[in-house]
């Protein structure tokens, strides 16, 4: 038996900046990946590295989360933020010194916290660069996302803005790594055939499909998602794999709920006296993760949580490891029965669940990867422009439109809790489109606005938003950001119509909304 398994692992976070803040509760969106989940999957990759274990997989990086991650302030921050959980780790350690139970999950943290911050410098603060290196050596492949992260279909209405949602993210990772990015991972995997023009013209050969978009293709593909396809286009769609996924991400038969491993909620920052807490929180005025955490998950309601045991959640991963693995083999031996190529399993998973939502995630995937090159079984650990290589030849189906959310189609970011922010976009797009075309030359004050205003529109159509009004996990703070995007846009727009850009404020958001330094305004023309 042969087969191929294509792990991608999505890494995004909203693009989350307030300088006029010196501790901002939503900025530790960003310091809590890079802690829990960059860091230790940058260790992982470098692990692999020096092992020389032949595995390549797939990292999208989306142009908001390099922008954070390249971004001397937010980096000066993380430090910060780092320093004082070394500091409170070893508090920690004095605060357990009787207590036979905590007390080594302290020193565990005292020395994670410690050996993450080595890390951290010598990469030069640059999680961005090291991905990049990783790159270099073939270990694997970074592709990017929209600009935004927008769900692309929602802007099939207006070329221009769904355009520069695409070319912007090419060009920003054209800066980064000095080449074009050949897949693009379409936020949401939210598919609809009128985006794949403007994927072409970007040079984009393929997208990943949640299952049910590719299994409902016209006509049905006769490898269902063990293959590829080629839409009519000529893009090729590969088709995430849901028994892989279920596994995975299942509330009900998923791994990461088994009571062995570590509760995501319960948190020092929660549990233990405010004041001694205090300098360690995200925000000095709310109480928050600090990634301290010393309770497993316990099943059973609202009782006692229980202590968290190192050693039992690392056997747990190895079990599950073991698991996935041989469930894989067998699904893939079985259908390379019945193919003309090696069947292919493509699992794409958010890179944040690794690590930070489910905290022993990278040791599964390591004792997965291991276990699979230690098998003897001929399973290669390929990428989807990999793949693409070897097999020339593929069926041409015309997908379905679709989303990974939930319901498959986009109920999770048009429903009664935000779809007030759709007619807003719809207006703002319109009169970007008109800006653009009304000048198409312009002096450099006006240029600056016109990239600007082009700024906030992206910002405001990201899918963080809608996403985080339908969860309610923060509906405050997203209603505020796509409010303050629109109308910094509207009343640039109003400024420009005029021919009177003011100088000083359009250099105050400038300084606040600061990515895309080299945006093209002309993209919405």
């Amino acid at each position: 038996m042969s087969g191929q398994f294509a792990l991608i692992l999505h890494a995004h976070l909203p693009f989350v900046r307030h300088p006029e803040h010196e501790r901002f509760l939503e900025e530790a969106w960003l310091y809590e990946a890079i802690l829990e989940t960059y860091l230790p999957l940058l260790e992982l990759l470098e692990r692999w590295r020096a092992d020389r274990l032949n595995v390549r997989l797939t990292l999208s990086l989306s142009p908001t989360l390099s922008t954070m991650l390249l971004d001397p302030l937010l980096q000066a921050r993380f430090e910060r933020r780092l320093n004082g959980l070394v500091e409170l780790a070893e508090k920690e350690v004095f605060r357990t010194h009787f207590d036979a139970a905590l007390r080594p999950l302290a020193e565990f943290y005292v020395e994670r916290f410690v050996r993450l911050r080595e890390l951290w410098r010598g990469c030069d603060r640059n999680l961005v660069g090291a991905f990049a290196s990783l790159q270099a050596a073939g270990r694997l492949e970074i592709i990017t996302c929209s600009a935004t992260h927008a769900l692309l279909p929602l802007l099939a209405r207006n070329p221009g803005s769904l355009k520069a949602q695409v070319r912007t993210a090419q060009e920003h990772h054209r800066a980064l790594f000095g080449r074009d990015p050949v897949g693009l991972w379409l936020p949401e995997c939210a598919y609809a055939p009128e985006i794949e023009g403007v994927l072409q013209d970007a040079n984009i050969r393929w997208f990943v499909l949640d299952s049910h978009g590719l299994l409902n293709a016209s006509p049905r593909p006769r490898y269902g998602t063990f293959a590829p396809v080629f839409t009519p286009n000529g893009l090729a769609a590969f088709g995430r794999d849901f028994d892989s996924a279920r596994q995975v991400w299942s509330r009900q038969a998923g791994y990461p709920g088994d009571p062995r491993y570590r509760d995501f909620y319960r948190d020092v920052g929660f549990d233990l006296d405010f004041e001694y807490v205090r300098p360690y929180l995200p925000s000095p005025e709310h109480r928050g993760f600090t990634g301290i955490k010393y309770h497993r998950i316990t099943r059973g309601g609202g009782g006692a949580k229980e202590v968290y045991d190192l050693r039992a959640a690392a056997a747990a991963a190895r079990e599950h490891a073991a698991h996935f693995l041989t469930a894989q083999l067998k699904r893939l031996t079985a259908t390379a029965q019945i193919m003309d190529r090696p069947p292919l399993v493509v699992a794409p998973y958010d890179a944040e669940l690794f690590g930070h939502w489910w905290f022993e995630g990278l040791q599964f995937l390591d004792a997965f990867v291991r276990g699979a090159l230690a098998s003897g079984a001929d399973l290669t650990f390929t990428t989807p422009t990999d793949y693409l290589r070897q097999n020339a030849t593929l069926q041409v189906v015309r997908p379905k439109p679709s989303t990974w959310g939930e319901g498959g189609h986009y109920a999770v970011w048009l429903n009664e809790k935000n779809e007030w922010i759709q007619p807003h976009l719809r207006a703002a797009e319109e009169r970007m489109t008109d800006l653009a075309k009304r000048f198409l030359t312009a002096d450099d004050l006006t240029a600056r606005a016109l990239r600007q205003a082009g700024r906030e529109l992206l910002l405001a159509q990201a899918s963080d938003w809608p996403f985080i009004l339908h969860t309610g996990t923060g509906p405050e703070y997203a209603t505020r950001r796509v409010k303050e995007h629109l109308l910094r846009f509207f009343n640039l727009h109003e400024q420009l119509l005029a021919g009177r850009v003011n100088a000083a404020s359009l250099q105050a958001i400038e300084e606040q909304d600061n990515l895309f330094p080299h945006l093209d305004y002309l993209h919405w023309a």
